[in-house]
């Protein structure tokens, strides 16, 4: 491991704003005190100290689509989660300097979801330019195995938000809804094609950046579960 990285682990592990799960078999997390506690349902309390409505970014990366939903929206608490440490330290690290004290990271797998959100404690969700696993459908992020983890955490109608590039990814979401019988409330296979249907669109990532630089169109759909 790089000495860049080590520097990354062991300064992430400092942030007020960052929540480690590191045993998968064990449903607790580490936060920047070092102690371990169990987070589930307790976000409210525990870290945000408010009854704001809470959204996540599901494989967050550099947390650069957490970090513009909390400015944009300073009255809404947002959670960017993403299993790698060194990726999560970057955005960790631009909200505590920007003291976006409604911006906060689980380092986790995201299979275990269920094991860190209660029933209704997430309001909507957004995954944005989530690897496609073009040979291991059901490790997309829209696969059924993932709606049902969905399903345990947010409420009845809780909306769900995917960004992509990819237009496998785009078109099984789309047949995987309607598999489900779940209704799509929005979908385009090219945003920037025309005004964008809402401003949180506008935020862009590293990779989105990159993907419309090599010519790429980018896609949406919002669907409520």
């Amino acid at each position: 491991m790089s000495k860049n990285k080590l520097y990354k682990f062991s300064q992430v592990a400092t942030f007020p704003n960052v929540y480690q799960n590191h045993r998968i078999e064990e449903p607790l997390v580490t936060g920047a005190d070092g102690e371990k506690l169990s987070i589930k349902g307790k976000w409210e309390d525990h870290h945000f100290k408010n009854k704001q409505s809470i959204s996540l970014e599901l494989a967050c990366g550099g947390g650069e689509y957490t970090l513009g939903l909390a400015r944009m929206h300073p009255q809404r608490n947002f959670i960017g989660v993403d299993v790698k440490g060194a990726r999560i330290w970057k955005g960790a690290r631009v909200a505590v300097a920007e003291e976006l004290n409604n911006a906060a990271f689980l380092r986790c797998r995201i299979e275990r979801i269920t094991s860190f959100f209660d029933k209704d404690e997430v309001k909507e969700i957004w995954i944005t330019f989530p690897d496609p696993f073009l040979k291991k459908p059901r490790r997309r992020l829209t696969s059924p195995l993932f709606l049902n983890r969905y399903r345990e955490i947010l409420p009845k109608g809780g909306l769900i938000h995917l960004k992509t590039d990819d237009p496998t990814l785009y078109e099984y979401t789309l047949e995987t809804l309607e598999a489900e019988k779940i209704p799509v409330l929005y979908h385009d296979d090219d945003i920037y094609a025309k005004e964008l249907p809402m401003p949180e669109l506008s935020i862009q990532t590293f990779y989105e950046a990159m993907h419309l630089e090599n010519k790429k169109t980018i896609k949406y759909v919002r669907f409520a579960l």
